[in-house]
């Protein structure tokens, strides 16, 4: 979606650099994901940059900062791309250069709090750009959208064809309930997941089962297209990490 807008080199770097930070940050590697978030950035303020018709330094000749102070005199650009995603991306990039992610940080370490507000920051910039690149699609839509790249992925599962299949689950609700997961945070009808699960290897009863089962972990629009609650993906990512633990 960012490429509808900018230029695809600098979105794909800028989407290519924040799913390394996320899966850095999903295994606890603070300072890798703090580094991560700073090449997120760069790539986020050349993408930028390249809205306004000018060259986009390369080499030692770019400087973030530099164009984080440039980007507010571009006056033809949106206030979000000139103002408002230029300083959200200097914290971030403060917070990589300082805390030990981009130079040898004396006093301070990178730490799981540093890193919580960086990748939250970063998950911010993307949705925005999104937004931005689809000419004003709501904000929480463009969330939606960034969510589904911070998903974690998983060997237990794959996709094939658009159909998703757990080797972990151990009953039909847990098949169900994973399989939602698998596609959050969008929405299958309740007929579409029951075959999902028949596709595990249960029988249209036990699938029609299952998917009942999980009723008071997801949200029903109404015309019977499910999605996740809250409560249904900590289940899910429950059985996941006793999984993983299970194959150490």
């Amino acid at each position: 979606m960012l490429k509808d807008k900018f230029e695809a080199r600098h979105a794909d770097a800028a989407v290519r650099h924040f799913t390394r930070m996320v899966q850095d940050f999903q295994q606890r590697e603070w300072e890798d994901a703090n580094a991560k978030a700073g090449k997120f950035v760069e790539a986020v303020l050349k993408a930028t940059w390249n809205e306004t018709g000018k060259p986009v330094p390369t080499g030692k000749a770019f400087a973030a900062g530099n164009i984080m102070d440039l980007l507010a005199k571009e006056t033809t650009l949106s206030t979000s791309l000139r103002l408002t995603i230029p300083r959200a991306c200097r914290f971030i990039y403060e917070i990589a250069s300082n805390r030990g992610a981009r130079h040898d940080a004396d006093e301070v370490t990178a730490n799981e709090m540093d890193a919580s507000a960086v990748t939250a920051l970063c998950s911010w910039v993307l949705a925005e750009m999104v937004s931005h690149s689809q000419k004003g699609m709501d904000l929480d839509e463009a969330k939606a959208a960034v969510d589904g790249l911070m998903k974690r992925k998983y060997p237990f599962m794959e996709q094939i064809d658009g159909r998703v299949y757990w080797n972990i689950a151990k009953s039909a609700r847990e098949a169900a309930l994973l399989i939602l997961y698998g596609i959050y945070p969008k929405r299958m009808s309740e007929e579409s997941l029951a075959r999902q699960v028949v596709r595990h290897g249960y029988s249209q009863k036990n699938a029609d089962m299952g998917v009942n089962r999980i009723r008071t972990k997801v949200d029903n629009d109404d015309h019977g297209y499910l999605r996740l609650r809250n409560i249904g993906v900590q289940e899910a990512e429950d059985l996941i990490s006793r999984a993983e633990k299970t194959k150490k």
